[in-house]
């Protein structure tokens, strides 16, 4: 099968056009609850829709066609789904040992720009992406989260601060962003649903191997 002919079978697919549809009803909504500084500011953003949308609509039908991620296809909500745990799956990311290991991951050679990272904040993980990297300081910035020290810093509590933290990649903490688990004093909470730009980002995770983003 061709990746001409890989397109046209998504795109005739119902899970496509339900995509669409339910990406389409979210964007505008927020939009309409948006505050933006001018009429140009909605225009660029309406102009822009068509293309994101049907981007992230086609990355996320041809991730589930071929069986790329764990995640499953929830294409009504125009989301992913999966079993959310008891408790946040912060196991191995709390002690400064922990922390220390998960910035030797991210300092480690070979992290490229716009690879998909997971971030704590508040009570949830969400999936950002990776925009900067500054070894000589050992730090980086992602999109959303801002700059991070890669120096492990003792004083930093997840379970009492909650504050925005750099998470080492793991399969349960990619699995949980992506699905838009949350917690309250590790009790479950409502989920909520990622982004339009964490769902595109969430396509291009290489769930085999964290630190080489699949080319969706």
């Amino acid at each position: 099968m061709t990746q001409s002919n890989l397109w046209q079978l998504q795109t005739e697919t119902g899970d496509f056009a339900e995509l669409c549809n339910g990406l389409y009803q979210r964007e505008i909504s927020l939009i309409a609850k948006g505050d933006f500084v001018s009429v140009q500011s909605v225009q660029a953003r309406l102009r822009s829709l068509p293309y994101y949308i049907n981007r992230t609509a086609h990355a996320m039908t041809q991730v589930a066609f071929q069986g790329l991620s764990p995640l499953q296809l929830d294409s009504q909500n125009a989301s992913w789904s999966a079993k959310q745990g008891k408790k946040p799956p912060l196991t191995g990311q709390e002690t400064l040992q922990d922390r220390e290991e998960a910035c030797a991951w991210y300092l480690q050679k070979g992290l490229c720009i716009g690879l998909p990272v997971p971030v704590l904040i508040g009570d949830h993980i969400i999936i950002d992406c990776i925009d900067r990297i500054d070894l000589d300081k050992s730090r980086l910035r992602t999109n959303v989260g801002g700059w991070f020290s890669l120096i492990a810093n003792k004083e930093v509590n997840l379970d009492k601060e909650r504050k925005n933290q750099l998470l080492k990649p793991s399969k349960r903490i990619m699995i949980s962003a992506c699905a838009g688990h949350r917690w309250q004093r590790n009790s479950q909470q409502v989920t909520i649903i990622p982004s339009l730009r964490e769902l595109l980002l969430s396509c291009s995770i290489n769930w085999k191997n964290f630190k080489k983003p699949l080319a969706i």
